[in-house]
């Protein structure tokens, strides 16, 4: 745990030092999500901008060896997750994806299966462009982390579960086609 708050520590401070040059952009914060997510636990990577997968480019693919862990979609610091959650990229990615997090770098909401699971808050911005420190979110973010990383793909238990499955692939396909 006191290697997770360091790295947070570390993490908040890089993002507040790049807040305040003025010129961040949400690209600018990519570096330092990394070096957090990797942080976390042996032998995972974080790959910034992976190839595109049948539901669009996620900004992060999350790797243990050769298995996927999941996904992380970043917007700007200070961009509502709120509309961001109801864009048709989005609800592609929910509906695709069954361990994404969303994030704006500050607020972390981890996604299982299209459902929000924990939402944690490492801090706030302040009008001079610093991070506003949340001690409680600090863990909180800790342990959203730490549960994304842990999450485990279910397995199809019945014939349902898997009809579920696949008209749900077949629907995404399709509106790719469409949009094609």
């Amino acid at each position: 745990m006191v290697d997770e708050l360091k790295s947070a520590h570390d993490y908040i401070c890089t993002t507040e030092k790049e807040l305040l040059a003025g010129n961040a952009t949400e690209h600018t914060h990519r570096p330092a999500l990394k070096a957090l997510i990797e942080s976390l636990a042996a032998g995972v990577t974080a790959t910034n901008e992976p190839s595109r997968i049948e539901c669009g480019a996620p900004d992060f693919v999350v790797t243990k060896g050769a298995l996927t862990v999941g996904y992380v979609e970043a917007k700007d610091v200070g961009k509502s997750l709120d509309e961001a959650k109801k864009s048709e990229q989005l609800e592609r990615y929910l509906a695709s994806l069954s361990n994404l997090i969303l994030t704006d770098y500050l607020e972390f909401r981890w996604y299982v299966d299209g459902e929000r699971r924990l939402s944690a808050r490492l801090g706030t911005l302040t009008k001079e462009g610093k991070v506003k420190c949340d001690k409680a979110g600090v863990q909180s973010v800790a342990e959203l982390l730490d549960n994304f990383l842990a999450h485990k793909a279910k397995a199809v238990g019945t014939p349902k579960e898997l009809a579920l499955r696949m008209a749900r692939l077949a629907h995404l396909i399709r509106n790719l086609i469409v949009n094609a």
